[in-house]
């Protein structure tokens, strides 16, 4: 049997999803520079000198990992999009693209006197970033445009998950003020709960 319209029009959205946040994960490594490159510096000092670097790689890459894994998720209950749906989704794009900017800023920044500002940017696209997700969420569950496979139950216990990321990234946002190093380790902490909880519901992975 073919693919319904509906099933084309999500079917391509993820597919776009999917090369954005293929993307916005391969320019997380254009930080990365190579220490041996300058005059007089030992290759493996230099190497641990860059470790905020490597730090917020790693971070970013597992939390943007995450975000992938959970919109792939998300787009196995939709079962119907519409314009502004798709336009909200490509609004949360545009925050995940943002990330290796905001990556760059916290790495260059984490051990000097702007680490304040530089992490409190990084949270805050976070949390725009968790926001946006969390209205999209909302509007497909209130719109009823989640298949009909999925039990009412798991579909709000989804949003109470969901829910929990603005909590977080609030929390790293007032931390910056204090601790960027924190505030970067508390997004980390916010990546981990989400791979854990992360799940699909058996019903869903049938046609």
């Amino acid at each position: 049997m073919g693919e319904s319209l509906e099933e084309r029009q999500t079917g391509r959205t993820e597919a776009f999803s999917d090369g954005v946040f293929a993307f916005a994960i391969t320019l997380l490594v254009i930080n990365l520079k190579d220490p041996g490159l300058s005059p007089g510096v030992d290759l493996f000092r230099g190497l641990l000198n860059e470790w905020p670097a490597f730090f917020a790689l790693v971070t970013t890459f597992f939390t943007v990992l995450v975000m992938w894994v959970g919109h792939h998720n998300m787009f196995t209950f939709i079962r119907q999009l519409d314009t502004k749906l798709m336009f909200a989704n490509g609004l949360l794009l545009l925050v995940v693209v943002l990330t290796p900017f905001a990556t760059i800023l916290v790495a260059d920044n984490l051990l000097t006197s702007q680490a304040r500002e530089a992490a409190t940017v990084y949270a805050g696209l976070f949390l725009a970033l968790s926001v946006i997700w969390n209205g999209l969420w909302y509007s497909l569950s209130r719109r009823k445009l989640i298949r009909k496979n999925i039990d009412e139950r798991f579909i709000r216990s989804l949003g109470r998950q969901y829910s929990v990321g603005p909590l977080f990234y609030v929390f790293a946002l007032v931390v910056s003020y204090f601790n960027a190093l924190a505030s970067v380790v508390i997004i980390l902490l916010a990546a981990v709960f989400f791979a854990i909880t992360a799940s699909i519901p058996k019903s869903s992975r049938t046609p």
